[in-house]
């Protein structure tokens, strides 16, 4: 057996077995330094992908989050340094945990658009080649681009809304300098959305797209 079916095994067990203690909100795995975080409502737990063994458990001060029928709950993500970035659904407050430091930073972003309105993040991706987060407020239907220091949200003018958006994630493609954003209902949803980014990320063009 090969070491790589050997890691996603050991994940796969990882996850099942997270999975009977409490169902998670959000699961990542960060295959580049064999980490897998957690997030569970009492807060966010660091694995060892490999030996499955609990490294950290992190609270977060001041989180707050809704879920469902509200929002579709708060989101998890993974930075270029390996750091954990959590969301909450009801409010524009990101948290960062640093896996080296242990530490956690609070950040609250500068909005450009809808300060008059409860914005919080329901799906959060970070894009490597752009060096920034893309983020979806599954209550608005609304896109945004967070700057990597996770100060500002910029709002993302779209060709149609996205209601109900809980999955996101950045497909790199050779023919386009900006990223594809996919986004998706649900993991097992079947139908979903395809959203191209402008050069300047300011707008985007959306597409329906099949999810699963």
């Amino acid at each position: 057996m090969s070491t790589g079916t050997v890691r996603t095994l050991a994940v796969t067990l990882l996850l099942a077995s997270t999975a009977l203690a409490a169902e998670p909100l959000r699961t990542v795995h960060d295959v580049p330094r064999n980490n897998v975080w957690v997030l569970q409502p009492d807060g966010v737990y660091l694995h060892d992908a490999t030996s499955r063994a609990l490294k950290k458990r992190f609270e977060l001060p001041g989180w707050i989050h809704a879920g469902e029928p509200y929002a579709c709950g708060p989101a998890l993500a993974v930075d270029a340094q390996g750091a954990a970035v959590v969301s909450s659904d009801v409010v524009p407050v990101l948290w960062r945990i640093d896996p080296l430091k242990f530490q956690v930073t609070t950040h609250q972003l500068a909005l450009d658009a809808d300060a008059d309105k409860d914005v919080g993040f329901s799906s959060l991706t970070y894009a490597a080649d752009q060096g920034v987060f893309f983020a979806v407020s599954s209550v608005y239907g609304s896109l945004w681009r967070i700057d990597p220091l996770l100060r500002r949200a910029q709002k993302i003018a779209l060709s149609a809304p996205v209601a109900k958006a809980c999955e996101l994630a950045a497909e790199r493609t050779k023919t386009r300098r900006t990223p594809v954003l996919v986004m998706c209902p649900a993991p097992t949803a079947r139908n979903g959305w395809s959203v191209h980014l402008t050069p300047d990320q300011r707008s985007a063009y959306v597409f329906p797209r099949y999810c699963a």
